[in-house]
C-alpha cells in the first residue's frame, strides 16, 4: 500500500489525512524527520507558513526534505505548504525549503475575510471544474522555466503549479468532497520519473 507523510507541526494536516484515506492511501502523521523513511510522497499543508518554517527549522525538517525532493520524493504543497516549498518570497524573510523555481506572494488576496471558493479548470484533472477553496492564500508569480502552471483563475493569476515531483496548490483541496486533486499527487507520487 502507498504510504504518504503530513507534515503534522501546525495547520490543517488532518484534513489531508482523511482525504488521502478516501483515496485508499496508509497517511501518517510526520512530526519528526525520521518519521520520513519509508514513506511514497508528503503532504506539507496549509496552515501559517512562518510558524510552521521555524517549527521546520527546530525539528531539522529542512534539509531532510530538501534532499528527498533533489532524489525525487513526491511533495504536495497547499497554501502555506506552497510557501514553504518555493524558492522566493519577495518582502519576506522566513525559512524555506526553497526546492520549488517559484516566487510566491503571500496573503495576495487580503486577510481572513477575503476568503473565497471559486470553480477553476485544471486540465490535469478532466473537463470539470475543481471547486477551489482560498484562505488567506499566497499567489504564484515569476515561474523558472522547468515550471508548469497546472491552474489559473479567470484574471490569468497562476494558483497550482507542478515541477517534477513537486505538486503545490495555492487552495485548499483538503476542504472539498473533490478527490480528484490528491489522486492526482498520488499518480506523481507512484510514477517512476
Amino acid at each position: 500500500m502507498t504510504r504518504i507523510g503530513v507534515l503534522a507541526l501546525q495547520g490543517a494536516f488532518q484534513e489531508h489525512i482523511e482525504t488521502l484515506k478516501k483515496i485508499g492511501v496508509e497517511a501518517v502523521e510526520v512530526r519528526l524527520p525520521e518519521d520520513l523513511d519509508g514513506l511514497d510522497g508528503l503532504v506539507i499543508p496549509g496552515g501559517e507558513s512562518t510558524t510552521i518554517g521555524k517549527l521546520m527549522v527546530e525539528y531539522n525538517f529542512l534539509d531532510s526534505i530538501k534532499k528527498r525532493a533533489q532524489n525525487g520524493f513526491a511533495i504536495l504543497g497547499t497554501c502555506a505548504g506552497m510557501i514553504l516549498l518555493a524558492n522566493g518570497i519577495p518582502g519576506f524573510d522566513q525559512p524555506t525549503i526553497g526546492i520549488l523555481d517559484i516566487d510566491v506572494k503571500r496573503n495576495a488576496f487580503g486577510r481572513q475575510v477575503d476568503s473565497f471558493e471559486v470553480d477553476i479548470p485544471i486540465p490535469e484533472l478532466g473537463e470539470k471544474y475543481f471547486r477551489a477553496v482560498f484562505i488567506r492564500a499566497p499567489v504564484i508569480g515569476r515561474t523558472g522555466p522547468d515550471v508548469k502552471v497546472l491552474a489559473h483563475l479567470s484574471d490569468g493569476t497562476p494558483v497550482a503549479a507542478r515541477q517534477g515531483k513537486i505538486l503545490v496548490c495555492a487552495f485548499h483541496p483538503e476542504l472539498t468532497d473533490d478527490l480528484r486533486f490528491h489522486d492526482y499527487f498520488l499518480n506523481i507520487a507512484c510514477s517512476r520519473s
